[in-house]
């Protein structure tokens, strides 16, 4: 009579034996995946530290942190400025110079997400930066990308209802719809830039360099031991959401050019108002597709100096440009200004 715990043990073995064999072929066939992941896996990344390697070359490192250190207070001084002076002048609390002053509030957002960082980093000597501060930087640079775009959208929306429907504009744009612009301008890109970081941080990383001077999404989903088609592919919805934004601007302007044809007072307030405006949403839309592209698809053949003007273009240009645009070329607001500095 059979021993009932042999055949156990028995049974056991041969248990024992397909399970070393599975084993050894499931390293055989997935060796880089077991190997790779090892490295930093989803607990260890957030303590990672990463290397920002287009910083090493910026020398002598006294003149950048100069010229860094006066663009961001320049951007802070023009934009406060504005911001103050619209805030402070009763009658320039109306839709157009609202949506101007909450375009200045996201130049400061996005300069303040970016220059105190790339000023410490010019200080250090390691140009290191936590993985948590790497994610926040680039959800700062990119959620500003988007609340700018959506706040130029509204802005090129509310110039249409005030050339192509003016009797109406009081009734469309009111406090109300003012107040949800505002409140859409921000939330929107908010909502669609927490998915995106979501999916990035649970991609394991197998490596700590960057090659820019500040962080961005995609550069570290490139840092990922694992395909980075989910946010890829959410990347792509985002842009395209974006342009989408981009087909309404273009349609309100064609609205506006049929009509300021016949109408010289359009084409008046067309050149005040909207000149500006068109300026800057082309200089922004170039600036942010160019980096999106290049981020993605830019060649290491590509000359750095260049490689790093292009990158740091949208972050120095549009936080000036904007604020000297509108309050300069705006009647209203130049007047204001040009008040307050004569009491001074």
């Amino acid at each position: 009579m059979l021993n009932p715990l042999c055949c156990s043990c028995s049974h056991r073995k041969r248990i024992s034996l397909l399970m070393t064999m599975y084993s050894m072929l499931f390293f055989m066939y997935f060796p880089r995946t077991l190997t790779t992941t090892s490295v930093y896996d989803n607990r260890t990344s957030y303590n990672l530290m990463l290397t920002l390697s287009g910083m090493k070359n910026l020398e002598p490192k006294s003149v950048f942190i100069i010229l860094s250190l006066s663009v961001y207070l320049f951007i802070i001084l023009l934009n406060t400025v504005l911001i103050v002076t619209i805030i402070l002048n009763k009658p320039l609390h109306e839709p157009m110079y609202l949506f101007i002053c909450n375009l200045c509030f996201k130049e400061l957002y996005r300069a303040t997400g970016f220059y105190p960082s790339f000023l410490y980093l010019l200080f250090s000597s390691s140009h290191v930066i936590s993985y948590i501060g790497c994610m926040t930087q680039s959800f700062i640079i990119y959620t500003s990308y988007m609340c700018e775009y959506t706040t130029l959208v509204i802005m090129a929306y509310d110039r249409y209802v005030a050339i192509c429907r003016p009797l109406e504009y009081h009734r469309t744009i009111s406090t109300h719809t003012v107040a949800k612009a505002l409140l859409y301008s921000w939330a929107f890109p908010f909502i669609m830039g927490f998915p995106n970081v979501i999916i990035t941080s649970l991609l394991p990383l197998c490596g700590s360099e960057i090659d820019r001077l500040y962080c961005d999404n995609w550069s570290i989903v490139k840092l990922s031991c694992l395909p980075g088609t989910a946010s890829n592919i959410y990347g792509f919805i985002v842009i395209g959401v974006f342009l989408a934004h981009g087909v309404i601007v273009l349609l309100s302007y064609q609205r506006l050019i049929v009509a300021c044809r016949n109408s010289a007072d359009n084409k008046k307030k067309f050149m005040q108002t909207c000149g500006p405006h068109l300026l800057s949403l082309l200089n922004f839309t170039v600036a942010v597709l160019f980096d999106l592209m290049f981020s993605r698809y830019g060649s290491k053949e590509f000359p750095e100096h260049l490689r790093n003007f292009f990158q740091i273009e949208i972050l120095v240009i549009p936080p000036i440009l904007n604020p000297l645009m509108y309050g300069l070329k705006l009647t209203e607001v130049r007047k204001r200004l040009f008040q307050k500095c004569k009491k001074y």
